[in-house]
């Protein structure tokens, strides 16, 4: 019985802490809608954040398979912390895309509850025919973000593969291994930053949207 009286006791709480937000924000003239437009930007931010830092591992890897000697090793350990940098970089974009979900599928129940509290038909139909248009939008907005971020684990797992490797064979015969396998991991990553640039645009575009029907 415990087992499974935790996690609902989790959930709720968890529930009245997110129905307290909302209600604080409120307060100060800060809507749901407001909410998810900041979190989609700061989804939109991580991602981009995100391009930067696999461009960076890819740049530092190309850097490394063209030298020789000494240098192996510190180029090996800037290389490790790109990769670290970019696995805490995509949790990022993962923990993101989460809270705008959350928050977007707030808003939409709140907004289709609403629609039974209005006595006036043209204004309920009015505003239906908003929320189903905002619900369109974001759909495709979570499509592509998702997208992009289906992709970042099997290019974290391809680096993570160069970086074990290097770490146990730092040496000319290792350099020469990984080398052959380049070629996929950069037209991975270039996939996985065009993804992303889409994501960014899609966001860009899905503001812009929240923003002009509000003026």
């Amino acid at each position: 019985m415990m087992k499974w009286t935790l996690p609902i006791v989790a959930v709720f709480i968890l529930s009245a802490c997110q129905s307290a937000y909302y209600g604080t924000m409120e307060k100060f003239g800060v809507e749901k809608r407001d909410i998810l437009v900041d979190r989609v930007d700061d989804a939109r931010d991580s991602q981009s954040d995100a391009q930067e830092e696999f461009r960076s591992a890819l740049e530092r890897l190309d850097t490394m398979l063209n030298i020789d000697g000494g240098e192996l090793e510190q180029q090996y350990n800037a290389l490790r912390d790109d990769y670290e940098d970019s696995k805490g970089a995509a949790e990022k974009v993962r923990s993101r895309i989460d809270e705008v979900d959350e928050v977007a599928n707030d808003l939409f129940d709140e907004w289709s509850e609403e629609l039974g509290e209005y006595s006036n038909d043209n204004m309920r139909r009015e505003s239906e025919r908003q929320l189903r248009e905002t619900e369109r939008r974001y759909a495709e907005l979570l499509r592509v973000m998702e997208r992009a971020a289906d992709k970042m684990q099997p290019v974290l797992d391809k680096m993570q593969d160069n970086v074990l490797y290097l770490k146990h064979n730092l040496n000319a015969k290792a350099i020469d291994a990984i080398r052959g396998e380049f070629s996929n991991l950069q037209n991975d990553i270039s996939v996985l930053i065009k993804d992303m640039e889409a994501a960014v645009a899609e966001s860009n575009r899905f503001i812009e949207a929240m923003k002009d029907s509000q003026s």
